[in-house]
């Protein structure tokens, strides 16, 4: 069993996939070909965005997005500290500071109803995360940022096809980053990312920021980085468009038979929560396990896969942890402690479910 199945996939798409990539070593055009310019427009009109940028990965889109909105050394960016570490890298190496909120228990989303006590006249964005492919509550976020004229960066990386009360998650705020790494939901054959605006002067700035700084061939109004994305991994996600509206109800339908198989398993085994007001996509299907180890060995010696997103909160890690002395994210915390992920793609069977939850199942009488 595959904890993401992309062999089952490309089987499904080989034609497309195949016939897209050949189309681009026969034009030979590999940086900025025209498959740059298709997908950013497809890209734009399926999230209602008015202006899409793609860009190298999604570390960059979130590295663009902030230079594109002007931060500087000594700026403070909100942000939750149960992410992957690139969420504070960006901000850390524009010299700004990760102020951390804690998380919320049942989504781990940063919880929005503490954004507005961290917030101090160096305060410039909020970048909440879109953990595991289910937004944050992004209507009080963005209340938070209006009233404070703070810009909203969405770190959608693991979020692209959901949705938050029937808005797509990457056209939620100021700025929508996602991530085409090839496990996402929707993923090229390397790295890849894109921005989201509907502001046209960020989203002139992040197309002359992704080609270092330049606003015509060597003419360099700004500076900026080597963040553009190949034609040929946008010529892959051109060719995943395709069925990715039927992933997208896959994973969602998978998610929740996850919810029903496990259920009988808590209190010892509980699923990361879906609000109603919004869909996930599933980047991960993530339970929470008081005694982790309790349930990841037998897994692992019935070879089935899992992962851990995220082994330690951010506060806590060492490249991190000395700005950070004396603050504590309990919720964030437990969630490092107790979080484990199970395989999880648009292919996944039924059948492989219902073995998992068996396994689970068995482990958990076997230690009682």
């Amino acid at each position: 069993m595959d904890f993401v199945d992309l062999k089952a996939q490309y089987r499904a798409l080989k034609r497309e996939i195949d016939a897209r990539i050949q189309r681009v070593l026969d034009h030979g055009q590999y940086i900025l070909g025209p498959e740059v310019r298709e997908l950013e427009e497809k890209l734009a009109a399926y999230t209602g965005a008015r202006h899409c940028v793609t860009v190298a990965s999604g570390t960059e889109a979130l590295l663009i997005a902030l230079m594109a909105l002007g931060i500087k050394p000594g700026d403070e960016i909100i942000t939750t500290p149960f992410t992957f570490a690139a969420t504070a890298e960006m901000i850390v190496l524009l010299g700004a500071k990760a102020v951390f909120v804690d998380a919320e228990e049942d989504t781990a989303n940063i919880d929005a109803s503490k954004i507005a006590a961290a917030v101090s006249p160096r305060t410039r964005a909020i970048m909440p995360v879109s953990l595991y492919g289910q937004p944050a509550d992004m209507d009080e976020i963005n209340a938070v940022a209006a009233r404070h004229r703070l810009a909203v960066i969405e770190d959608a990386a693991q979020s692209f096809g959901a949705r938050y009360k029937g808005r797509p998650s990457c056209a939620l705020s100021t700025v929508g980053c996602t991530s085409f790494f090839p496990s996402k939901p929707l993923g090229c054959y390397g790295d890849g990312g894109a921005v989201f605006t509907d502001d046209g002067a960020l989203a002139q700035a992040m197309r002359e920021i992704r080609v270092h700084g330049q606003s015509g061939r060597y003419n360099h109004t700004r500076i900026g980085v080597g963040g553009r994305m190949d034609s040929i991994q946008c010529a892959v996600v051109l060719a995943k468009l395709a069925r990715f509206d039927w992933e997208v109800e896959r994973r969602i339908a998978l998610g929740r038979r996850y919810d029903e198989v496990l259920a009988p398993l808590a209190p010892q085994v509980r699923p990361i929560r879906v609000r109603g007001d919004r869909t996930s996509v599933y980047a991960q299907y993530t339970v929470r396990a008081p005694d982790r180890r309790r349930i990841e060995d037998p897994l692992k010696a019935r070879g089935i896969p899992t992962a851990v997103h995220y082994p330690l909160a951010l506060h806590q890690q060492p490249a991190y942890a000395a700005g950070y002395h004396g603050q504590s994210f309990p919720v964030a915390e437990r969630l490092a402690r107790e979080v484990i992920s199970l395989p999880m793609s648009a292919d996944l069977r039924e059948t492989d479910q219902d073995a998992i939850a068996a396994v689970l199942a068995q482990a958990l009488r076997a230690a009682a």
